[in-house]
């Protein structure tokens, strides 16, 4: 990253002194994502009271963040979208909701971006109950869901947004997301069968039908290409307000994931396309929250994987994926111990084990 830029591994200079919002060409404004002078890095600083949030004027885009112990990150993320909305112009407000972070990320906000929307809590409240408070704040437009560990790259913002207008079936874009470093990072889908369930993201994935798995990674679109899919990743998901109105917020019996899979399907059912747009562009660095809670991570996704379909194939196929699950968990937990009774690499198979058999219990609800 060229000077000027937050880095996600540490810290960096900030620009300018602004704390107002600045006008631009055509009468639009622009947050002011501008620390003091007297400030200039995204750092450990002494605690500070958070002072009142003033509302620009109505934007056109609503940038909503959740966010756990990820300041850094989340600073970084904070200067893309100030560079990016600054030109081409775009109205935007930014909104933060804190789930109970212990590592300065609120008074980093305060001191660095005082524009920004900042809603802390005392406790985590989750991604999925996080974005819907976000949600109900929000003024613009447009709600992009944003997870604070990316970057926004270029125009990214004012080609979604476009993109939305010229486009006025389609209800939810997601841009082409990439790796930290630089190589595709997939976030289209297909909604999935019953068969995909059985394979996608277990140790069986590697032994799935091709087919299978082209057809719900969508790879028969090119990467930089636009067209329509099923759904698209929450990591960054930009929906048109009339969605909201119309199908209302995320299903918060989802912890996480799952519930931007569902939040596009419900919007499918109300008639709205679902769009991946390859010229808008964004850097996904993934898993800085739920790396923190390992564990935690495996059984909502397998929970909230069988509330999908139950939600939506009903009673029996959920059924039948939860019993395949615990199976396959099962496995895992008689194959790992007898690896570590063979005295092969036995810490790492004992947390392994562990974890495995906390999926199990959840999975049983035990």
């Amino acid at each position: 990253s060229s000077s000027g830029e937050c880095r996600p591994s540490g810290c960096c200079p900030l620009r300018n002194t602004h704390t107002q919002p600045t006008p631009t060409r055509g009468g639009l404004f622009v947050l002011p994502f501008h620390p003091p002078a007297n400030k200039s890095r995204c750092g450990t600083i002494p605690p500070m009271p958070i002072q009142p949030y003033t509302a620009p004027e109505t934007p056109d885009l609503s940038i909503l963040i959740v966010a756990w112990n990820v300041r850094d990150d989340l600073c970084a993320c904070l200067q893309s979208i100030r560079s990016s909305v600054e030109d081409p112009p775009l109205r935007v407000e930014v909104i933060v909701v804190d789930s109970a972070s212990a590592d300065g990320t609120g008074e980093m906000i305060e001191r660095d971006y005082p524009a920004v929307h900042y809603l802390p809590h005392a406790e985590n409240i989750g991604f999925t109950r996080g974005n819907n408070l976000a949600l109900q704040t929000a003024r613009g437009r447009f709600l992009l869901l944003l997870n604070p560990d990316t970057l926004i790259l270029g125009a990214a913002l004012q080609t979604l947004t476009a993109y939305l207008e010229a486009h006025p079936t389609v209800g939810i874009v997601g841009p082409q997301t990439l790796n930290t470093d630089g190589s595709h990072q997939s976030t289209r889908r297909r909604f999935p069968t019953l068969l995909t369930a059985f394979f996608e993201s277990t140790w069986l994935q590697p032994f799935a039908p091709r087919r299978l798995l082209d057809r719900y990674y969508v790879r028969d679109l090119p990467d930089e290409a636009a067209g329509a899919v099923d759904w698209v990743q929450g990591s960054a998901l930009m929906a048109r307000r009339e969605v909201y109105t119309q199908i209302g917020g995320l299903d918060e019996g989802y912890i996480m994931y799952s519930e931007e899979m569902d939040w596009c399907q419900r919007a499918r059912a109300a008639g709205w396309g679902v769009a991946y747009l390859g010229a808008a562009r964004i850097i996904h660095h993934g898993g800085r929250s739920t790396e923190q809670v390992r564990a935690a991570s495996h059984v909502y996704f397998q929970q909230s994987k069988i509330r999908y379909f139950r939600k939506v194939h009903g009673r029996p196929s959920a059924w039948l994926l939860r019993t395949f699950l615990i199976l396959i968990y099962g496995q895992q937990v008689i194959l790992e111990g007898l690896k570590g009774l063979v005295g092969h690499k036995r810490p790492l198979r004992r947390e392994r084990v562990r974890l495995y058999w906390q999926v199990i219990r959840a999975l049983s609800g035990v």
